[in-house]
């Protein structure tokens, strides 16, 4: 087939480098909340006038700069205090800053994509490469405008981006959008005014090695007790030496929760945030740590038990087991997940169907997920695919980076290694090479189950067609037996099978060979078979 681009060569995904788990703040006391909300609420303030600064000198910030920013917000909260809100003003700037070239990016896109088609005849054809011109005048024109548009965003972008300017707003921009849409959120300016306060408090340190558990400023200790110190102005609130305030409540890390104690335990770094969720009324609190890279096995070693292929869409999860050459074991398996809703609705329907996922694997005793490397990044834009608006909703809706992150951290806990393939016509491949063979009447194997085999052989190195075709000298098994999904020693079909000792059939009794000669056979076709056949002479009288 000509026209196809070169495959990448599948590799293996690194694991997490750090681990996060969260859990509630129980048997808090009126007081306990009141301390909290002054101390978010004064340090938030501390951290909106921090950012404004930080976004004030652009490109020009340096250490100096960042460093009498520290020196401004000591004065008014502590040393550490003012090194974690500037390390999380910093954060939000990169933060904002990569999203600004995504944003050029996408239009640039865009912007290409348009001048390609505008300058084609109207209603000429496009290809699989390229897109064709519009479908009518009408729609030229309209989509010449939009040209105007994106050129004069991408301008602007441009210019921001040159200048060092970021957009960014210290709360979420959506949450500051539907100040002005109460009905249609359905909040009440009471509710949003409580929700947006709750987003703009700051209440998180970084760890710090060789300190108390692991975190001077926010301090959790092995068994649960939580200790704040609390900034400067508000030090009268404190209700113990140097300056702290300890909780009433005590937590406890259900996931984790060993993981986390070890670190505490040696005075190992480890960073909290507390926040509150307005809509449960509820306090968490949220550590995090980093962990060194788990070494990554090579490609051969990982796949030595087989592989698991998978195939991702929009609401389920195809997967298929391939044993060491290749070949589908039993039967394919389907994991569902629904994507509507809210975020942590989908990000728990994602769980769930890795975790199921996992499980199979480790009972199936593979210890490899072979998964496309997906990236929509650059391919769900209204100019590329036009008026395809459900395609474009079915691309985007697909949590790709969000699973690929889920399930490389499930499955660093399970030892269960995870390698990326290129993604190119496994689909296609798939269902042409397989679906067909491996449908009967007790099994329908659908696009999706054909390409996660597809997707498997690509991770074991084999081409993803069932059997190469045989040399051309010689169409036969002259030159060997040539197959793509078994080993050269393994028996086939076409091939010869090696000579066994002993009997050639399951009827015939294993002393066959010592007693035939001593035994009388029972049937008149075995004795003929034995005696010499001579010609009988012509009968010549009447």
């Amino acid at each position: 087939m000509t026209g196809l681009r070169k495959l990448a060569a599948p590799f293996v995904a690194r694991g997490p480098s750090g681990a996060t788990v969260r859990t509630r703040l129980k048997q808090l006391t009126d007081v306990d909340v009141e301390v909290l909300q002054q101390v978010g609420a004064h340090l938030g303030a501390l951290a909106s006038r921090d950012l404004k600064a930080r976004c004030r000198d652009g490109l020009g910030h340096d250490t100096g700069a960042w460093a009498t920013r520290k020196r401004a917000l000591t004065p008014v909260s502590s040393a550490r205090w003012a090194g974690a809100v500037t390390k999380a003003s910093h954060d939000q700037w990169a933060l904002a800053r990569r999203c600004a070239h995504a944003h050029i990016q996408s239009l640039e896109a865009g912007v290409r994509t348009l001048r390609h088609r505008l300058s084609l005849p109207v209603g000429e054809k496009g290809s699989k490469r390229a897109p064709g011109g519009y479908r009518s005048r009408r729609e030229w024109h309209a989509k010449a405008r939009r040209l105007h548009v994106l050129e004069a965003r991408l301008a602007r972008a441009r210019a921001d981006w040159a200048a060092g300017r970021v957009r960014v707003v210290r709360g979420g921009k959506r949450l500051a959008r539907a100040r002005h849409h109460l009905g249609t959120v359905g909040l009440t300016e009471a509710a949003w005014r409580e929700r947006w306060e709750a987003a703009r408090w700051f209440v998180q340190a970084d760890g710090e090695s060789g300190k108390r558990f692991g975190n001077e400023t926010i301090r959790i200790s092995p068994d649960g007790e939580v200790s704040i110190r609390l900034p400067a102005p508000l030090a009268h609130l404190a209700n113990t030496a140097h300056g702290r305030y300890v909780l009433t409540g005590r937590i406890r890390f259900a996931h984790r929760g060993q993981e986390w104690a070890d670190r505490v335990a040696v005075n190992r770094a480890v960073a909290y945030r507390i926040h509150h969720d307005t809509t449960r009324g509820r306090w968490y609190v949220t550590a995090s740590w980093q962990k060194p890279v788990t070494r990554i096995l090579p490609l051969d070693v990982a796949l030595a038990e087989g592989v698991i292929g998978v195939d991702m869409n929009a609401d389920h999860l195809a997967a298929w087991r391939l044993d060491t050459h290749g070949n589908p074991v039993g039967d394919p398996r389907r994991f569902s997940y629904d994507l509507t809703g809210p975020a942590d609705h989908r990000d728990a329907q994602v769980r769930h169907a890795l975790t199921r996922l996992l499980h199979w694997a480790t009972a199936s005793g593979v210890k490899a997920i072979a998964m496309e490397d997906l990236d929509f990044t650059a391919e769900k834009t209204r100019e590329k695919h036009g008026a395809r608006r459900r395609f474009r909703q079915l691309i985007s809706g697909m949590p790709t980076a969000r699973l690929r992150a889920r399930l490389t951290s499930m499955a660093d806990a399970t030892d269960i290694t995870i390698i990326a393939v290129d993604p190119a016509y496994t689909s296609r491949w798939g269902a042409q090479h397989w679906q067909k063979p491996l449908t009967s009447t007790t099994r329908g194997t659908t696009r999706h189950d054909a390409a996660s085999i597809a997707i498997g052989r690509r991770a074991q190195g084999y081409p993803v067609r069932r059997r190469t075709a045989p040399p051309r000298t010689h169409q036969s098994d002259g030159c060997g037996h040539r197959t793509a999904q078994t080993g050269p020693d393994s028996p086939g079909r076409e091939g010869p099978r090696p000579r066994i000792p002993g009997p050639r059939t399951r009827s015939v009794p294993p002393d066959t060979a010592r007693t035939r000669a001593t035994r009388t056979p029972n049937t008149v076709r075995d004795v003929r078979s034995e005696q010499e056949w001579v010609q009988d002479s012509l009968l010549l009288t009447e």
